[in-house]
């Protein structure tokens, strides 16, 4: 498949993700289409070699997986991507009155988002709701897919510093605009209640976030680029998905994990600091009937790629970025590493990857900060303090990181899918002094 199809799959699936919720609801879709079977974390798990399984946590984080039928001397390999974005969520009392008939949300920020992207676009709402349903509580995606809301900009009249600077306070300035006094309060909670064909008294909570509405596109001349919300890290997410769906690997147990919460820190219950993968591996590892010295065993031989974007040198400030090491859109994988392990990526792991993607003949780049600037930091360091295996940090380059609305790589989505489908179908021989060898599984 070219790389103009997969971008127009990849914003397909973007589409239908619009909160972490709607994210793993997507890919639970996409599993049992390719026959993965659901297992429940509160169930007992009844495993097969050569079968193919998944399972989440808090209706927002995923872990698939494959089975080797040959697991003579098995091992793990692992990718970990995330479902959320930044966005601002709404608080549980919404509404804000005032001033005179106006009528807008109380939210507060999820994330490091960058505010002034959400200026004057069209906007709507995504996240859980948890109802009564006769007598139990169910929990209800929600996307209300209209423009209900948008947050206005100060006319620069109002405001002539607007464009030498200005220092949002998001009490005051990011207050979405619901109602100019057609609506009153009460309709807020009535709107949530009709979308989901439910008595508002019946709604018990929620978790409810802004989406923007402004439609992905695959754009340029030479049809270059792709812009979408939630490129980070949505991009990867669908790339390691689709590339675990078409792998084929006896001899190993190939893991698929998206995480929640990776934007505000992944120190939660399903985020990429929980017990989750910890948990899911020790469970595959006894219901395949292997011991514990088994399993301690598989992990030292075990490999993880944390697939999240990284950034593109900027067409406008290329000195932000390091002189060499930087990286450009649809010039292939992104290998990460900073010194203050930030990033997983030491020489080993990069060793391994780096003859994934020649064994692939997919092209890779380097990307480090520059050493007077603070990077940030994703899932690889994070769960490795719960499962520690040798890891590497990968990403796609992309441009305005955060920004309600990001730009990537038409080419890169598919070089990511060819990557880590060499990765998934390869057999990583890792030996305790570091030697390796690959071959196929």
């Amino acid at each position: 498949m070219d790389f103009l199809n997969i971008s127009k799959k990849l914003v397909n699936f973007i589409q239908k993700s619009p909160s972490m919720f709607h994210t793993c609801s997507t890919i639970s879709d996409k599993l049992d289409q390719n026959g993965f079977k659901c297992l429940e974390e509160g169930h007992v798990w009844d495993l097969k070699q050569g079968g193919k399984y998944y399972t989440t946590r808090n209706g927002s984080s995923l872990i698939a997986f494959t089975i080797g039928e040959d697991l003579e001397d098995y091992h793990f390999q692992i990718t970990a991507s995330h479902s959320d974005s930044p966005t601002f969520k709404i608080k549980t009392v919404p509404t804000l009155e005032g001033p005179d008939q106006y009528i807008r949300l109380n939210v507060e920020g999820y994330g490091g988002m960058i505010d002034s992207t959400w200026f004057d676009r069209p906007l709507g709402i995504a996240g859980r709701v948890l109802v009564k349903d006769h007598d139990k509580i169910s929990s209800r995606l929600l996307h209300i897919e209209k423009d209900v809301l948008i947050i206005p900009n100060v006319a620069i009249h109002l405001n002539r510093t607007i464009n030498s600077g200005y220092d949002y306070n998001r009490q005051v300035d990011l207050c979405p605009l619901f109602s100019s006094g057609k609506l009153k309060v009460s309709d807020f909670n009535q709107m949530i209640a009709d979308s989901l064909n439910v008595d508002p008294d019946d709604i018990v909570s929620q978790d409810l976030f802004i989406v923007n509405h402004q439609a992905p596109s695959i754009w340029g001349w030479a049809d270059e680029f792709v812009s979408s919300p939630k490129l980070d890290d949505l991009q990867c997410a669908f790339a390691s998905l689709e590339a675990l769906i078409r792998s084929k690997n006896r001899k190993t147990i190939n893991i698929y994990a998206c995480f929640d919460n990776e934007e505000v820190g992944s120190n939660t219950k399903q985020g990429a600091m929980s017990t989750f993968l910890y948990d899911c591996l020790r469970r595959i590892n006894f219901a395949l009937g292997y011991s514990e010295e088994a399993y301690y065993q598989a992990i030292s031989k075990s490999f993880l790629v944390s697939c999240d974007n990284g950034h593109a040198v900027h067409p406008n400030h290329g000195e932000l970025t390091d002189d060499l090491n930087r990286s450009y859109m649809n010039k292939g994988i992104v290998i990460k590493e900073a010194a203050n392990q930030k990033y997983t990526t030491d020489a080993f792991s990069q060793a391994v990857f780096k003859m994934i993607c020649e064994n692939a003949s997919v092209p890779i780049q380097h990307f480090a900060n520059r050493s007077n600037m603070q990077g940030g930091s994703t899932l690889g360091n994070l769960s490795n303090t719960q499962v520690s295996v040798h890891a590497i940090d990968i990403g796609l380059a992309q441009l305005a990181m955060h920004s309600s609305y990001e730009t990537a790589g038409v080419k890169d989505t598919l070089y990511a899918i060819q990557a880590l489908l060499e990765f998934y179908d390869s057999l990583i021989t890792i030996h305790s002094s570091n030697d390796f060898m690959i071959t196929r599984g």
